[in-house]
């Protein structure tokens, strides 16, 4: 089984499936992830431009950034890179075994996502603390 999730921006967006089939399979719900956000992109064609510039918008899943913060890193899901990548119009590119960070354009935030969710998961009592 390949650790790399990919599919081109032309791909149709699928339909009729289950939630396990979304949500549970080796994907792990990196491709829905994606095609909400190439559906939130028609829809929110301002949060597209956002991402396009390199921002890093707040969306459903941690990684993103509405403001700068003392400590200048973070992390994120790769469910958000998934999405964000859905908004630009991008195609799907992400390997479930490897870490990949991006700094906002705005904020100058670098987020770093991965698939290591205790290390996004408790990290705002981090930050405050």
């Amino acid at each position: 089984m390949s650790q790399h999730v990919q599919r081109t921006i032309d791909t149709p967006l699928r339909s009729g499936l289950t939630r396990t089939q979304l949500w549970e399979a080796a994907d792990k719900g990196l491709i829905k992830c994606w095609e909400i956000g190439r559906q939130r992109a028609n829809r929110f064609p301002d949060l597209a431009q956002k991402c396009l510039a390199g921002e890093l918008p707040v969306l459903g899943w941690k990684g993103g950034v509405s403001r700068s913060l003392k400590k200048t890193e973070k992390y994120g899901s790769l469910k958000y890179l998934a999405q964000w990548q859905g908004l630009r119009g991008e195609d799907l590119d992400i390997d479930l075994s490897e870490e990949r960070s991006l700094t906002c354009s705005r904020t100058k935030m670098r987020v770093t996502f991965t698939p290591d969710r205790t290390k996004y998961f408790n990290q705002v009592a981090e930050a405050e603390a």
